[in-house]
């Protein structure tokens, strides 16, 4: 009799779902993996994927924009046109859609090379042993739901996709938005916002908060809002949106104090939602909590013993690397190996905008609060040579450390391609290093990572243990 391999059930093929499945499939399980958009799932075909190709557009042509100080120079400067560099939006938004279906090809033939099955269609559960696609029955030892989230729609301001928008609805534009309103300023809508802005839309950016950023280092969102009314961005503050409706070849954004804002495209950015009604989980026995968000552990057990979850429908953190790392989790724990619970304290985060944004381990504000005792540095970028270069002048590099020991506890990075550079602040606090052993390593000179052994250096000299 041959060895009978555990049967593993997925719901959803985004960075959870495909990330447990390539895990599970490598220790001999029977896989299955269940998604109605295809391989990568939305994460990969509409959200993730997609925003960081436009945004990388967007970067390259804000970088030729603000070439003049460093003696690069462009004629031009007709409308639509930025420093005489001009958007084709039709272009950019092919190019946008060819490399996420690309992506989710390049997924399709992993799985395909681990022997994983596909199904495509939607399932649910039948039970906490068995899902449901179509007429098809397929029983499970183990199932894990990794279904995602949709953007959040609010009463008054229902997307029709020409002018009112979710961002998964952005790249069928035909031409780029003359004056594009963002509702919403946490991650998505500031990253959006942005972009269009350095391709060349006009962008109002309506915040309920008094920042952007709301949720983020005070201090990187600052930076981040200077930049932005600098180059030409309306900002508001405390303005809740009540209701968006079109009007005429535009759209009028009512705010909640009776104000109006006129444009010609409205993006709403105002949450998600997460895929876990009426496919079966409450009957089943997984509890759901609030939002809908299915609860779990450390090791993404929901409770039911033999069912898991990862991604966007815990409500854990929304990334990728987060989905992806709880779907290894469910895995490991479920088929008996060794396995690490899932630590927030350790997850990289970066946002998109320019320039980004990435944080690692303890904020500014849990200091602040006393919640942890440490010390903090705090560089300019515009002190860095490599920086001055390169014509970099906002930003900086954040630093904490533990006051008693000098071991690194997390730090804020605002520059240029900070999510390459926040590795390394992840791998210091990971591998609980100090402050005198970053000091000590090698550095290229120069360099943006310089700053962080500057960084690294400065609390070692001013330390007192």
């Amino acid at each position: 009799m041959g060895v009978v391999s555990t049967r593993i059930v997925i719901l959803g093929g985004g960075p959870g779902g495909y990330e447990a499945a390539l895990v599970a499939a490598r220790l001999g399980a029977d896989v299955t993996v269940i998604e109605k958009d295809g391989p990568g799932g939305a994460s990969v075909l509409y959200d993730c994927v997609p925003s960081k190709t436009l945004i990388a557009t967007s970067v390259r042509m804000s970088v030729l924009s603000e070439s003049g100080a460093l003696g690069v120079n462009f004629d031009g400067g007709a409308d639509g046109e930025v420093g005489g560099v001009k958007a084709d939006l039709a272009l950019i938004n092919k190019r946008v859609k060819d490399l996420a279906r690309a992506q989710s090809f390049d997924v399709a033939d992993r799985l395909g090379y681990e022997e994983v099955k596909i199904v495509r269609g939607e399932g649910r559960l039948d039970g906490p042993r068995a899902v449901v696609v179509g007429e098809r029955r397929i029983e499970a030892d183990v199932i894990i739901v990794a279904t995602g989230a949709t953007p959040r729609v609010l009463p008054g301001a229902e997307p029709d996709g020409e002018r009112i928008l979710t961002w998964r609805q952005l790249y069928d534009l035909p031409e780029l938005p003359e004056e594009l309103i963002v509702v919403g300023s946490g991650v998505t809508g500031a990253e959006f916002a942005g972009a269009y802005l350095s391709l060349g839309s006009k962008v109002t950016l309506v915040s309920s908060r008094d920042r952007i950023l709301p949720s983020q280092d005070a201090e990187a969102a600052s930076v981040l809002e200077d930049v932005y009314r600098r180059r030409g961005m309306n900002v508001m503050g405390r303005s809740r949106a009540g209701a968006v409706e079109r009007s005429g070849d535009g759209v009028v954004v009512t705010l909640e104090d009776g104000r109006k804002v006129h444009g010609s495209h409205c993006l709403m950015t105002v949450g998600m939602v997460p895929n876990t009604r009426g496919i079966g989980l409450e009957a089943a026995g997984v509890k759901l909590g609030r939002g809908g968000y299915v609860e779990t552990d450390k090791v993404s057990r929901t409770s039911v013993p033999n069912i898991y979850a990862a991604g966007d429908c815990t409500g854990v953190l929304a990334l990728a690397s987060v989905a992806a790392m709880q779907g290894r989790i469910a895995v490991w724990h479920a088929l008996g190996e060794a396995v690490q619970p899932l630590k927030l304290g350790w997850v990289s985060s970066n946002i998109f905008t320019d320039p980004e944004v990435a944080a690692v381990g303890v904020t500014q504000a849990m200091v602040d609060n006393c919640e942890v005792d440490a010390r903090t540095v705090m560089l300019p970028l515009n002190t860095n040579a490599r920086a001055k270069m390169q014509g970099f002048e906002d930003g900086f590099i954040k630093l904490f450390c533990r006051r008693s020991t000098g071991i690194v506890l997390g730090g804020v990075i605002v520059a240029p391609r900070a999510s390459e550079l926040i590795m390394t602040l992840a791998v210091a606090v990971q591998q609980h290093l100090t402050v005198d052993q970053l000091a000590h390593t090698f550095t290229v000179y120069p360099s943006l990572s310089g700053s962080i052994q500057e960084a690294a250096n400065r609390l070692t000299v001013d330390s007192a243990y």
